[in-house]
């Protein structure tokens, strides 16, 4: 099946996870509480009524974790940093024992040729900070700038890259749009600002890091779909345009075009964002690299019970439709209208309902998602897409968030009563996979 496949030389294939859903060791060696503490903690928040205490354990078991990653013949390994771990109260005093964390993981990474990527904030906001407003807050991107360069200080140089945020179109959509996210907020006018909140101290943070660390990779990683009406009819027409406004060019268009678009804007009325003077000079820095994370395609329709989307692959064990030619089409888009920087692809998998079968975990659906996914992708870049690497979500099965523990995304099935590993046919496949891509000249 894979036999068209080219990818270049010096291609980076890894695989990715957060802090918070992996780490558990919530209120060990002095971390402070995160925003994701006090929603998990929250009766009725998650589905399943779990939280991210203890998730896969990674804090204590990352060394066992470490020698799994590089079993998988992986170049690169992308993963958060919890704030709170390190700056319990989100500004003022640093965590040293929080740190030494890090640099153990860091030291493990490098033992086994494994190239560390960093995310600085996978949604683990400290509570400290939100108890005086958190994103809401102008401050609070100041206070992400001040945390960002003593990272960046203290290990700039010993990963490969930097980004900012991962996925702030979900931090203030889902976090403060919908209460789906921590810290659980539902005012739609209150997201918009958010996402100014976001791209302001992402910008605040490139600046902060390059005076510290001028070498440091740094870029952004933002998920990103198309938008695709349900019908020919003007009116889904039409939303599939504000659709892809409000999403994709809500974040790419300050980053790369100093503004907000004004497709957009005018639908936001009223509700649109506070922008200070001097704000997109902030935020449209030239960055390093670009973080797309994409798992399915947006489609829109005024039909309040409209048919199935058409051309669609099925559904992954969250309800979203598998649909990899979007990511070709994603990618040309972007490239077309946007000066990009090269582009790594974050994040791209699925959620299965993953069964362990003695020793094993046949998850041949997993496999067909990815290598359809890898297929669109080398379109993407035949075509001329700059595309650097690809990483796999996720590595292990984990704290998925508001669903809890119901919804594995791993290639790695995890047992949580006994936190057993077990490598899935899928972790076998990309395994493989790697080694004949990195076999072609």
């Amino acid at each position: 099946m894979d036999q068209n496949l080219q990818f270049p030389p010096g291609f980076t294939w890894g695989v990715a996870t957060s802090a918070f859903q992996i780490e558990g060791a919530w209120a060990e060696d002095g971390k402070g509480p995160s925003i994701w503490d006090t929603f998990s903690h929250t009766p009725g928040r998650i589905i399943d009524g779990t939280n991210g205490d203890v998730a896969c354990d990674h804090y204590h078991r990352y060394r066992e974790d470490v020698d799994l990653i590089a079993s998988l013949n992986v170049d690169a390994y992308r993963f958060s940093m919890a704030w709170a771990r390190v700056q319990p109260d989100g500004k003022g005093a640093w965590n040293q024992k929080g740190f030494d964390f890090y640099d153990r993981l860091l030291d493990a990474l490098h033992a086994k040729g494994v190239s560390p990527h960093l995310t600085l904030y996978h949604w683990d906001l400290p509570q400290a900070l939100q108890d005086t407003g958190g994103w809401t807050a102008r401050d609070t991107a100041y206070r992400f700038a001040d945390y960002a360069a003593e990272v960046a200080r203290r290990f700039g140089g010993r990963v490969a890259t930097i980004a900012t945020h991962n996925e702030p179109w979900c931090t203030a959509n889902l976090g403060f749009g919908n209460a789906q996210f921590a810290p659980g907020v539902a005012d739609a006018a209150t997201a918009v600002q958010v996402s100014h909140h976001l791209l302001l101290s992402h910008g605040l943070a490139m600046s902060a890091m390059r005076a510290v660390n001028p070498a440091a990779g740094l870029g952004i990683v933002l998920n990103q779909w198309p938008a695709h009406p349900a019908s020919d009819s003007a009116q889904d027409k039409v939303l599939a345009e504000l659709e892809y406004a409000k999403s994709v060019q809500w974040y790419m268009d300050p980053l790369f075009k100093g503004r907000y678009p004004e497709l957009a804007l005018r639908a936001h009325g009223a509700s649109g964002p506070k922008v200070q003077p001097g704000d997109f000079d902030i935020i449209a820095q030239k960055m390093d690299f670009l973080g797309v994370n994409y798992y399915t395609r947006a489609v829109t329709s005024a039909d309040p019970s409209p048919p199935p989307p058409k051309g669609g692959r099925g559904f992954t064990d969250m309800g979203w439709e598998i649909y990899p030619e979007g990511l070709t089409e994603l990618l040309l888009a972007l490239n077309a209208e946007y000066d990009l920087p090269p582009v790594y692809i974050t994040e791209n998998g699925m959620a299965n309902p993953d069964t362990l079968d003695g020793h094993a975990v046949h998850d041949h659906a997993r496999i067909s998602y990815v290598r359809d996914h890898l297929e669109a992708l080398s379109a993407a870049m035949a075509q001329g897409v700059d595309v650097r690497g690809y990483f796999l979500w996720s590595l292990m099965d984990n704290f998925e968030w508001n669903s809890g523990y119901a919804k594995r995304f791993g290639i790695v099935h995890v047992d949580y009563a006994t936190q057993q590993r077990t490598l899935k046919d899928s972790a076998l496949w990309y395994r493989e996979f790697i080694t004949r891509m990195r076999g072609r000249k």
